[in-house]
């Protein structure tokens, strides 16, 4: 298969690593969320420690993604209902905590789009997004060339930010009160453990982790193959916006692959860090790389549409307003088949360059 060089577990590079390797990593992740659980603790929520906690959040949310991962991957080498009961704990604690960054840049996303969009100033002070992260203004447009400021734009932002800002707001809520839970205080538990014993079956210490890492692999380029790649080298594709703008609220059809595809590739780099050993994580493929970078353009893109597609639903709106956001989703719409097209020419050069 062509992508197959992006597994650096080839017989070729080695000795083969068994249960022991992935033993080893599932224990430097637990200590990881262990580690960062004490600096969220020692931060707090109050102003001073923000920025520290935010960070530690941040380094929960990766650790318990890897083990969860790792769980799902490797599964057969570990007991079967500690993996089943962990994994979903897990999801809920990466999940959880990922909630309020995720508002708190989509809304930054929709105001710096309609600043661009407008060539306006004239938005509001965006009380959910990080301090000093408003869109500079464009000096070298005077306003009169440029366009009066529209109202239709000004509401717009105005209604995104109160939206957004409580929906980040009650993530916040929600982190804090998840992580004062019992719930939470047991999965921690069970992380300790970890940290010291993983629960790996009799046979995984003799077993190759190789095959088990390449069905991920696998799975990914299955994933990538099943891609209307076709439809996302388009530079318009008409029946994003039309479904977007519907009154049908449910997700967009169109982006669930590529959702899944974004999933699959993270399962295959972290597979590759277990396989890789202690050094796994400074194993860098830059290919890779520039693809979940662009999966991860498109999720913000598609979401943030969602959001400016929600906001054009409320209820007695102005009629310049609700213009200005469906201009703003056809325009984040946009900015999906723009990272669709980037990982499309990002896989393809790499299928090339392997041939």
């Amino acid at each position: 298969m062509a992508q197959r060089h992006l597994d650096p577990t080839s017989p070729l590079a080695g000795p083969a690593p068994t249960g022991d390797a992935l033993a080893g990593y599932l224990r430097a992740q637990a200590t990881e969320f262990l580690r960062a659980l004490r600096l969220h603790r020692e931060t707090g929520t109050g102003a001073n420690g923000s920025e520290g906690s935010a960070e530690a959040a941040r380094a929960l949310r990766r650790s318990a993604r890897r083990v969860s991962a790792s769980l799902h991957t490797f599964q057969s080498l570990l007991d079967t209902d500690w993996c089943e009961a962990m994994r979903p704990e897990l999801a809920w604690v990466s999940g959880t905590l990922a909630m309020e960054h995720a508002y708190t840049a989509r809304l930054e996303r929709l105001l710096t789009a309609l600043h661009r969009l407008s060539g306006s100033t004239a938005f509001p002070a965006q009380t959910g997004a990080r301090p000093g992260a408003t869109a500079p203004a464009k000096a070298d447009a005077p306003a009169q060339e440029r366009g009066n400021p529209t109202v239709g734009a000004a509401k717009a932002g105005a209604l995104l930010d109160r939206q957004l800002t409580l929906a980040r707001t009650r993530a916040h809520s929600t982190a804090l009160q998840a992580l004062g839970s019992s719930r939470f205080h047991a999965v921690a538990d069970k992380v300790a453990v970890l940290a010291s014993e993983v629960p790996l079956t009799k046979t995984a210490g003799d077993t190759d982790l190789r095959p088990l890492a390449t069905a991920a692999l696998d799975r990914l380029a299955d994933a990538v193959a099943a891609l209307p790649l076709v439809t996302a080298g388009n530079p318009y594709n008409a029946a994003a916006l039309v479904h977007g703008l519907s009154p049908d609220t449910v997700a967009h059809p169109q982006d669930a692959p590529w959702h899944q595809v974004r999933l699959l590739l993270r399962l295959h780099r972290y597979a590759r860090e277990a396989v890789s050993g202690p050094k796994g994580n400074a194993v860098v493929d830059l290919r890779l790389l520039s693809a979940g970078k662009a999966l991860n353009r498109h999720r913000d893109a598609s979401e943030a549409a969602a959001a400016a597609a929600q906001a054009a639903r409320t209820p007695r709106i102005a009629p310049a307003t609700a213009y200005a956001l469906g201009v703003l989703h056809a325009d984040q719409r946009h900015e999906v088949e723009a990272a669709r097209f980037a990982f499309q020419q990002c896989w393809q050069q790499e299928v090339v360059s392997t041939g």
